[in-house]
């Protein structure tokens, strides 16, 4: 499973695949900030209705 460290080296293309995968994000729902890795987690969750483990699964996949 992708970490949040290996998930910074490649952000913007993960942040490209997620948006062609659920249209409805925005490029403020995938801020990605030093230290809001949690916010993001919890934004995604309450933005596809998906558990942590759901998101963590779908960033690994893509």
């Amino acid at each position: 499973m992708t970490n949040i460290t290996e998930l910074k080296g490649s952000w913007n293309e993960t942040k490209g695949k997620l948006k062609q995968k659920f249209a409805m994000l925005t490029d403020n729902d995938l801020l990605l900030v030093e230290g809001k890795n949690d916010e993001l987690l919890g934004r995604l969750q309450t933005k596809l209705g998906k558990t942590k483990e759901q998101i963590h699964k779908i960033i690994a996949e893509l």
